[in-house]
Formats: structure tokens, C-alpha cells, sequence
């Protein structure tokens, strides 16, 4: 497996500092992205946590989750979590090791009391001692916070502390990826008030059970509450893996509801997003469609990345600037691209880490992660195939534009597009997965073909497209 390095450089250890004014949770910063570019170790924010106690609990389980493995847990995995200042919010991310589970914590302007909160992504340090200290904080404790150091000017000049290089293979960024795709076709499915939410968090399995735990589950509301099912009956969300919700144990005791979201009319397993309510701050664990399956290879972003949208990309990347909320009919009249092409480039954006999706908000939201898109491109077979297959000639379009033939080797593959723009194959990857991760090699390089012929996108070509949005 293909893996890159990421360094950690931190001045000191985050830590829980007691002092006569009370606790101080300092998280410290590695190397980060602000509006006034790179940074070594940027300041976020400093005040006081609203609600110490539910924040404590939500920042360890968004931990618990970067320092797991929950496909072959044998395996070590410590990843440090990012967060991601929106000028309104700080949001904390991890991903599993396995790229199974995405943990995500949005302490909203509620949960917070203090300074400005600024703009940028970075890593924060979580070691043990911190754990072990934010496990001790009590509702009446009262918790300052601050993310970044205290005297910057002051401390680098010794230099970092505390270094950390962590091998990071591809899979995960391509699962990081993946997760912003896949939020943005989930929909609200059911609400549980807190009561009704913490019983039905309890009775799931903590720890994996053999071939049990392996078998495709789902739930479906009923009244105020959920009830298991062993099919997908209309309106029901699979629950594939419900041990992978361990995480979420560490807040039951400060739930004030759940929200649980999937899509619809789904008739195999898929992917989910259950999401606690907190004072002033909400958590939300994604998971993958089987507990043995990553995201990485669910091939959501491929139709984005296999056409020419880097110069739309670029473009849209210029008007972003940490936004909370990132609405793509603004950007569009900003940029003068159709809303499609858009999405499209939001969705390579994602690639390179720059976008990520809060399904609770149905809206895209800026962070800037330390990897380029043409990274998770290199690495993707599916779309290194497709484009060697449409440099070779070959791909046939046949008149009327809806069928193609691909030629491989010795034999064809036809590739049909319906009055939707749906896309069909005859190959066996088709016939196993239907589309549900991502299009196969042949109809990704008919794509291909059709944007060399008539323009990216499927919009005409560039010059045309241009032209018609400046009218």
C-alpha cells in the first residue's frame, strides 16, 4: 500500500492545565492553512467551553475514533484529529485507521464563550495524558479552551517540542475524500428524543460478534423510537457494523437527541450518518457500508475527477474562504459557471481535503487539508485505467451520443447512458456492483471521450460554456 508521511510538530503536549482561575484545555497546533497562508502553529481560538463536560466527552470520542481500527482492530492506528476554524464554529475531524468510521464534532457558537474564532485548518495534538485528563472533567468544572499556542512569539524560538511523523496511507485520503460525497445524498430519516436515544444506543453491541456482526442490519423508525428490521423496508437505514457506534457511548449521558440519516429507497448497504445532539455542539459518526469496507473505495468522486474540471476547480477554489455554509448557486453566479459544473468542482476540491459535507445543515462547508488532488488521482486504478483505455482510441461513440463500445483486448464492452444521464455497463464489475462504488473503468473512459469531443462536463465545449453563463 502506497503511504505518505505526515509530520507533526507541536511546541508542547496538549494538556489540561489547573491554575486558581480554574482548568485551561490547551490544544496545541501543528503546521496549518490561514487566510494569511501557511502557518506553523496557528491560534484559533481562546475561551470558555459552554458546556465542559459534553465537550470533553464529544473531543475524546472524536479521538477514541482517530486511534482505531475497527476492520482487523489488531492493527495500530493513531492518527491526530484536524480542526477546522469557520469563523462561527470549530470543527474536529478523525477518521479511523481502517477509513471504516468519520468522526466529526462541531462545536457551534453556543458551545462557545470567548475571543473571535478564526479561520484555517490544522492538526491538534491528542496524547494520552490528555485523555486521561479530559476524562476526569465534571459538569460543574469550568473549562477554558484554547486551540493554538499561548505565546507563540515567545516559545518558537526554541523550536518544536513535541514531533510526531505518522505514515498515511492513500486509502485514507481517498476515504477523506469520499465521506463529502456520500453526506451530501443523505437525508434526515429519524429524530429521537434523548430518552428514547440513549436506550436504543445501549442495547447496541460494544465489540464485534464473529459472522454476526458482519451481516447487513438495518432499523427503521417507529414512533418515538427505532426498531430492527432484517430487510430494507421502505424508510429503513442500514446499520452495517453497529459496534462502530462504540464512540458515541462516551456522550449518552449528555444527549439531548439523535439524528439519524441515510438515503433513499436504498435496497442494499450503504452508508450512514448518526448524529448525537449536544449542548451547543453536535457529533456525528459516519459509517461505511460494511464494518470489512472502507470509504476509499466507493468511487463517489471519480465522475468528478475523470472530467476536466481542474481549471473550474481553481476557480472556485480562489472564491472560498472557510465558510461555514458554501452555497454553490453563490459561487456559481460568482464564477460564472453553471451549478453543476460547480458541484463538480467542489467535488475534486474534496479530493485534495479543501471540502467537506454536514449532512445536519444539507451544505458544504471549506477546511484546507495538507494534500493535493492530483495525489488521490495518481492512486485511483479505476480512473489510471479509464484514461489509459481513452489515450489508446479505445472508445467507439457511436452517433446519437447515448452508446459506446470499449474496446479491451479481445473483446467489447457497451456502455448505454439513459434520458437521465445514467450510465450502464456490460462488464462484470457493473454486473456485481450495479454503480453503487463509483463507475467502472469503461463507462469512466466513454466520459473521457465525450470531453475531448465536446467540452468538459458534458456542458459543450469550454470557450461555449464560458461565453453562455457571461450572457
Amino acid at each position: 500500500m502506497t503511504q505518505a508521511v505526515q509530520a507533526y510538530a507541536y511546541l508542547r503536549p496538549s494538556a489540561v492545565h489547573e491554575d486558581p482561575a480554574g482548568r485551561r484545555l490547551a490544544l496545541e497546533t501543528s503546521g496549518g492553512t490561514t487566510p494569511l497562508g501557511a502557518a506553523a502553529n496557528p491560534r484559533f481560538f481562546a475561551g470558555f467551553l459552554t458546556a465542559p463536560a459534553p465537550a470533553a466527552a464529544a473531543l475524546l470520542a472524536v479521538a477514541d475514533v482517530a486511534a482505531a481500527r475497527y476492520h482487523r482492530p489488531r492493527l495500530h492506528a493513531s492518527l491526530d484529529p484536524v480542526v477546522t476554524a469557520n469563523g462561527d464554529r470549530l470543527r474536529f475531524e478523525s477518521f479511523s485507521g481502517c477509513c471504516g468510521v468519520y468522526a466529526r464534532l462541531d462545536v457551534l457558537a453556543d458551545g462557545l464563550d470567548g475571543d473571535e474564532i478564526g479561520h484555517g485548518t490544522t492538526n491538534v495534538d491528542v496524547n494520552n495524558p490528555l485523555r486521561d485528563s479530559l476524562g476526569r472533567i465534571g459538569a460543574s468544572d469550568p473549562l477554558h479552551l484554547a486551540v493554538g499556542p499561548d505565546a507563540l512569539e515567545v516559545t518558537t524560538l526554541d523550536g518544536p517540542l513535541v514531533e510526531k511523523k505518522v505514515p498515511l496511507p492513500d486509502r485514507w485520503l481517498r476515504g477523506f475524500a469520499e465521506t463529502q460525497v456520500i453526506a451530501a445524498g443523505l437525508d434526515l430519516r429519524a429524530e429521537l428524543p434523548a430518552a428514547e436515544a440513549v436506550a436504543f444506543l445501549r442495547t447496541l453491541p460494544r465489540t464485534a460478534a464473529g459472522a454476526q456482526s458482519r451481516a447487513v442490519r438495518w432499523v427503521v423508525p417507529a414512533g418515538r423510537t427505532l426498531r430492527p428490521t432484517s430487510r430494507p423496508v421502505p424508510g429503513a437505514v442500514c446499520l452495517p457494523g453497529p459496534e462502530r457506534l462504540v464512540a458515541l457511548q462516551r456522550v449518552l449521558r449528555h444527549a439531548r437527541a439523535l439524528r439519524v440519516y441515510g438515503p433513499s429507497g436504498v435496497r442494499e448497504a450503504a452508508a450512514a450518518a448518526w448524529e448525537v445532539l449536544l449542548p451547543g455542539m453536535r457529533l456525528t459518526l459516519t459509517l461505511s457500508p460494511d464494518a470489512s469496507r472502507g470509504f476509499s473505495g466507493e468511487g463517489g468522486v471519480l465522475g468528478a475527477l475523470a472530467v476536466g474540471t481542474e481549471q473550474d476547480a481553481d476557480r472556485i477554489a480562489e472564491l472560498l474562504a472557510w465558510e461555514p455554509r458554501i452555497e454553490p448557486a453563490d459561487l456559481a453566479e460568482q464564477s460564472g459557471l453553471p451549478v453543476d459544473r460547480v458541484r463538480a468542482a467542489l467535488t475534486r476540491l474534496g479530493t485534495a481535503g479543501q471540502i467537506g459535507y454536514d449532512s445536519a445543515e444539507a451544505a458544504y462547508f471549506h477546511r484546507q487539508l495538507p494534500y493535493d488532488s492530483g495525489r488521490a488521482e495518481a492512486h485511483n486504478p479505476r480512473l489510471r485505467a479509464a484514461r489509459a483505455l481513452a489515450a489508446a482510441g479505445a472508445v467507439r461513440l457511436e452517433p446519437g451520443g447515448t452508446p459506446a463500445t470499449v474496446t479491451v483486448e479481445d473483446h467489447l464492452q457497451r456502455v448505454r447512458t439513459d434520458e437521465k444521464g445514467q450510465a450502464s455497463c456490460t462488464c462484470l464489475w457493473w454486473a456485481r456492483y450495479r454503480g453503487g462504488r463509483g463507475p467502472c473503468k469503461h463507462v469512466l473512459a466513454v466520459g473521457l471521450a465525450r470531453e475531448a469531443a465536446n467540452g468538459p462536463a458534458g456542458h459543450g465545449p469550454a470557450t461555449t460554456a464560458a461565453t453562455g453563463a457571461s450572457r
